[in-house]
C-alpha cells in the first residue's frame, strides 16, 4: 500500500502523509491522510483503511480506492436500486463481493427482500470492514435475512441450486492479477445467468465510462450482450474516484433505461423507501441512463 511522507503542501497544521491511488493509467491521484486506521495484507490482497481530509474514511484495495465515506452512497445507491426497482417483487438477492457491506445495506432497504446471500472470497477484508466501516454497513451483516459465505464467487455460482431475483457483482476492477480476474469472463456470466429467476436481473460495476476511458467497460458490456437480450450501460460521477463510473444492467425482459421517472418514484413510494435514499429517485434514474453523445458513440461501435 502506497503511503508517502513529504513536505506539507496543504496546510501547515496538517500531517505530511499522503495516499497515492496508483491505477493502471498514465496518471496518479493523491489524498491527504489524517490517520491510517489499517494497512496490511490479507490472504488475497493489500488493504488500507485510512481517514482523509476531504472524503472521510476511505477503503483501498491493491492501491486502488474502493469507496469513501462521504460519497459512497452515490456509488452504492446507483449500483443497487435501478435493478431492484425494475423487478416487480424482488425477494432474493445474490451479492458477489461488496466487502464494505454498503451494497447489502442498500438491498435491505427494499421491504420485499426476504433473503440476501453475500459471497466474498476474503473473510479478513469483511472482518476489517465490519470493525472499521460501520458508517458503510450500518450493521447490515447482522440482519437475519443475510447469509455470508466466504468462498470464490465463481465456485459458488457453479454449484448453487438456488435462484435469485437479482445478482449484484460488486468486485474490484478487472486487473492483470488478483482474485477478481476470473469473475469478468463469459463463462462466469453464463453461470450467473443460470442462477437467476426468469425475470431476474444482473448488475455489475463496470469501471470507468467516458468518451476517453471505456475499454474495460466495453469488454464487460460486449460479453453480456452475447448472453442477455437487454443490456444497458449507465453512469454516475463519484467524486472520490475522480471519474464518471460505469455500470451494466442485464436481463431478458425489461429495458431498464426506459423506465420513466414517474414509474421509479411510484415504486419507491410503494415500498416506503424514498426517504431512505440520498441520491437515487426517478429523476436520478433518468440521469443515470442518459449518456453523453461521445459515450453513446463508443457503445454503438460494432464488436470486432
Amino acid at each position: 500500500m502506497i503511503f508517502e511522507e513529504r513536505s506539507n503542501a496543504v496546510k501547515e497544521s496538517r500531517p505530511t502523509m499522503w495516499f497515492n491511488d496508483m491505477g493502471p493509467w498514465n496518471e496518479a491521484h493523491q489524498f491527504a491522510v489524517e490517520k491510517v486506521i489499517f494497512s496490511g495484507r490479507t490472504q488475497f490482497q493489500e488493504v488500507a483503511i485510512f481517514e482523509t481530509y476531504e472524503y472521510g474514511e476511505m477503503l483501498a484495495i491493491d492501491g486502488l480506492v474502493q469507496s469513501a465515506k462521504d460519497d459512497e452512497y452515490i456509488y452504492h445507491e446507483s449500483l443497487v436500486n435501478p435493478a431492484l426497482v425494475a423487478h416487480p417483487n424482488p425477494r432474493s438477492v445474490l451479492v458477489i463481493g461488496g466487502g464494505e457491506g454498503a451494497t447489502i445495506r442498500e438491498v435491505l432497504k427494499h421491504p420485499t427482500i426476504k433473503r440476501v446471500v453475500m459471497v466474498d472470497i476474503d473473510r479478513e477484508l469483511v472482518e476489517l470492514c465490519k470493525q472499521h466501516l460501520d458508517g458503510w454497513h450500518h450493521n447490515s451483516f447482522d440482519d437475519p435475512r443475510v447469509e455470508l459465505i466466504f468462498t470464490d464467487g465463481g465456485e459458488f455460482v457453479a454449484r448453487t441450486k438456488e435462484r435469485f431475483d437479482c445478482t449484484i457483482i460488486d468486485l474490484t476492477d478487472t486487473l492483470d492479477e488478483g482474485p477478481a480476474l476470473a469473475l469478468y469472463t463469459e463463462d462466469f456470466y453464463r453461470k450467473v445467468k443460470a442462477c437467476l429467476t426468469e425475470s431476474g436481473l444482473l448488475v455489475i460495476q463496470a469501471m470507468e465510462l467516458t468518451g476517453l476511458d471505456y475499454a474495460d467497460h466495453l469488454t464487460v458490456r460486449r460479453t453480456l450482450e452475447r448472453i442477455f437480450r437487454q443490456v444497458n450501460s449507465y453512469t454516475a460521477f463519484v467524486p472520490s474516484f475522480w471519474s464518471t463510473w460505469g455500470f451494466v444492467i442485464a436481463n431478458d425482459s425489461v429495458d431498464v433505461s426506459q423506465i420513466s421517472p414517474k414509474e421509479v418514484d411510484k415504486v419507491l413510494q410503494a415500498r416506503g423507501i424514498e426517504g431512505a435514499l440520498r441520491y437515487y429517485d426517478g429523476q436520478t434514474h433518468n440521469h443515470l441512463f442518459t449518456l453523453t453523445k461521445d459515450v453513446r458513440a463508443v457503445l454503438a461501435q460494432k464488436s470486432k
